[in-house]
């Protein structure tokens, strides 16, 4: 496990090396110069000369991007160039709310995807499973932005169910608040695993040490338990993992709407006026999310699969 830890975490760093180097380089291929933004378009030629001076616009593309990765070394993110301020305090006051965001729809995507599929699987054929199919499509196909407007629509303007923008205050405020967010940040989430799980817990159905287990006169739930849904999780969870680490980003349309402000409203907001150093700081951070996202899942292989874990050993 030690050695497997230590390739992941080599990987890894290399992964997060070419990942800052793409991020720092795609910038240069975005029309529209971060100078002219600055000046609000009305200053002259010399004075736009000045603001690249000033703010490293100029430099060469190595020379910025070592000084730019050195100072990520060191914790220094850049200073946005909109608000004036460093990028990692900009991102820092916001993480908290779009952490509690992504979570909160974490933990409807594994709960709602995994009952979800479950359910269509034990009632296959039926009107039930074809309900569970009809959902898990639709919630698929939809886009964020319906869904975003829908839910609004609904249960925040007819209802008064759920407030419809701002992100609350204590815990059990917040909670209601990204309540409506979280629903709509998950929902494709939660129809794709849907698929995913029922695909697999059906492959666990049909196997034969499940007849072997039912022969013995086990209960239902402890066979559906131990012998489907266990080695059902393989699969499910490597899905999980690539669709959380997906939700920093599709928090952009979501916090938008809601009027959140987090990091994905931080997001569209610099894509809007160039703000090139709070730009690479956020997709940074998206690329570190997956990683930990991937590696956690490689970490609990052994412990849902203990074939994998015998496999490596043998590997070794």
């Amino acid at each position: 496990m030690l050695r497997f830890c230590a390739r992941r975490l080599g990987g890894s760093l290399v992964t997060l090396l070419i990942s800052s180097f793409l991020i720092f380089g795609s910038l240069y291929l975005v029309p529209g110069d971060p100078a002219v933004y600055l000046a609000h378009g009305r200053v002259t030629a010399p004075q736009l000369a000045a603001l690249r001076r000033e703010y490293g616009l100029g430099q060469p593309f190595f020379e910025r991007y070592v000084h730019w990765l050195f100072g990520l070394v060191h914790g220094n993110l850049g200073e946005s160039l909109q608000y004036h301020e460093p990028a990692a305090r900009l991102i820092g006051s916001r993480l908290a709310v779009t952490g509690t965001l992504v979570a909160y729809a974490a933990v409807l995507i594994i709960l709602g995807g995994l009952a979800l599929g479950l359910l269509g699987a034990l009632r296959r054929g039926t009107l039930v499973d074809r309900g569970v199919l009809l959902f898990s499509s639709a919630a698929t196909a939809a886009p964020a932005f319906l869904t975003v407007v829908l839910l609004l629509a609904i249960f925040s303007v007819d209802l008064h169910w759920f407030p419809a923008l701002g992100a609350g205050q204590g815990f059990g405020d917040r909670l209601w608040h990204l309540t409506l967010p979280a629903v709509g940040l998950a929902l494709s989430a939660v129809g794709l695993i849907t698929r995913v799980s029922r695909t697999a817990f059906l492959d666990s159905l049909r196997r034969e040490h499940v007849e072997v287990a039912r022969s013995r006169g086990l209960s239902e739930r402890s066979v559906i338990r131990r012998h489907v849904v266990r080695n059902s999780l393989g699969p499910v969870a490597t899905m999980t993992g690539l669709v959380v680490a997906t939700l920093v980003v599709s928090t952009t349309v979501v916090e938008s709407a809601f009027g959140i402000n987090g990091i994905g409203s931080l997001l569209d907001s610099s894509v809007q006026t160039l703000d090139y150093p709070v730009i690479q700081a956020i997709s940074l951070l998206v690329v570190v999310v997956f990683l930990v996202c991937n590696t956690a899942v490689d970490l609990l292989y052994p412990f849902i699969d203990p074939r994998v874990a015998s496999w490596r050993s043998r590997a070794a």
